[in-house]
């Protein structure tokens, strides 16, 4: 009996045996699967990042080998930029081809906003006098390039006004709409104190661009320090959007184009606010002049993110107090009144001191920058018009007024 009964205990033992060594092999082999597919999705990953990093480096040399602006035909286009120029002040032997190039891709950047607003209203005006039905006229062409209840009142009722006091033919009329947007445009800037954003010499300067993803916040920093380069000032680059791991590989590859050396870190959930610490010690180290902070591209409703970017200044209070700081938010012209809802949302809590208008050669909304003007008293202080990297530019009020308004 006790033979049968230790008999069925073994029996008992190697079944319960085989049952937990089949119990075991097929975790292995969930394991191993589990693991072999994390693998394949990393080498994913990693070969879509290497493909994106590709794609930005060939984008970059092109823009790179576009860098050198190049002499064009003596031709219309020349004529009305070197025009634009010489009304400034600008004697024949001071005019620059870069200065050229740069107005004839900015007329032909805003040519979808002239399409939708100029070339009517300049068709509607002619010669002849002003009347109410035109001002009707040009208070939905205002409206429909997205620059803003406001602004629009603002130039409607101006107009209506010198339409009251006197006959105002359509020449006269043309040049009182520039002088009245330009007035909109030059306001924020004026009071500013500031009537051309540049880095000053011998000191730090820290510029903080802010925005939400996907309006070319990243793409604007890297041509930014393009910019400050070719203008000679030391610049650096502090990657502190940390929550998108292409931005940092982005600005890497530009900061090798521009020899400008980007601060980062880039492990997972790295804090964006010790790469600014980091970013300013290193700054301070090699008496840089620009520092150049990417943060994240927060939406004006994130509470969190605006924290982040409360403590990044902070940081930037505590560390180096003296600092010229500037908050500049990034806005896509082709947003519309969705960009002016940003820049109304990050006024509030993001303390910006500018904005950068940029996509504007994609769209018929140039008109934001009005509406940014007046409703958010915000300065414009640079502008895009183009994907190439010679394609932002300082704002100027008066080449952006004569390039939306070139057809007259």
């Amino acid at each position: 009996m006790e033979n049968n009964e230790s008999s069925n205990s073994i029996d008992w033992a190697k079944q319960a045996y085989a049952l937990l060594k089949e119990k075991q092999q097929l975790e292995k082999q969930q394991l191993e699967k589990q693991q072999s597919e994390k693998q394949e999705l990393e080498k994913q990953q990693l070969e879509k990042q290497e493909l994106e990093k590709q794609q930005l480096e060939k984008q970059i040399k092109t823009f790179v080998n576009e860098e050198q602006a190049q002499l064009g035909e003596f031709n219309e286009e020349f004529t009305w930029s070197a025009m634009i120029l010489a009304s400034q002040g600008k004697k024949a032997n001071q005019i620059s081809i870069d200065e050229i190039d740069w107005l004839s891709r900015l007329k032909k950047g805003l040519e979808e906003t002239r399409k939708g607003f100029v070339t009517e209203l300049l068709d509607k005006l002619g010669d002849d006098p002003l009347t109410p039905e035109t001002l009707d006229d040009l208070e939905t062409l205002l409206l429909r390039a997205d620059a803003g209840i406001d602004s629009t009142d603002k130039v409607i009722n101006s107009l209506r006004k010198k339409l009251n006091e006197e006959v105002v033919g359509g020449e006269e009329g043309i040049r009182f709409l520039k002088q009245e947007l330009r007035n909109i445009l030059d306001k924020p800037i004026l009071e500013s104190g500031n009537q051309l954003l540049v880095p000053k010499k011998n000191q730090l300067n820290i510029w903080l661009i802010v925005g939400v993803n996907g309006v070319g916040k990243t793409t604007t920093l890297g041509k930014l320090a393009h910019l400050a380069v070719e203008s000679n000032f030391k610049t650096l680059i502090a990657a502190a959007d940390t929550f998108r791991a292409a931005a940092v590989e982005q600005l890497t590859v530009w900061g090798a184009r521009s020899n400008v050396d980007v601060i980062s870190n880039q492990s997972k959930n790295a804090d964006p606010a010790a790469v600014v610490f980091d970013s300013i010690n290193s700054a301070v180290k090699r008496n840089t002049e620009l520092l150049l902070i990417d943060t994240a591209g927060r939406l004006q409703n994130k509470n969190n993110l605006m924290e982040e970017l409360s403590k990044i200044k902070k940081i930037i209070d505590k560390r180096v107090p003296n600092a010229n700081v500037e908050s500049l938010l990034v806005l896509d012209a082709s947003q519309g009144q969705n960009g002016l809802n940003q820049a109304k949302g990050f006024s509030k809590s993001a303390d910006l001191t500018g904005a950068i208008i940029t996509k504007l050669d994609g769209t018929s909304r140039g008109g934001v920058s009005l509406a940014v003007s007046l409703e958010v008293n915000l300065p414009i202080r640079f502008i895009g018009a183009g994907e190439g990297m010679r394609d932002l530019r300082p704002f100027n009020s008066y080449e952006f007024i004569e390039a939306l308004l070139a057809d007259k």
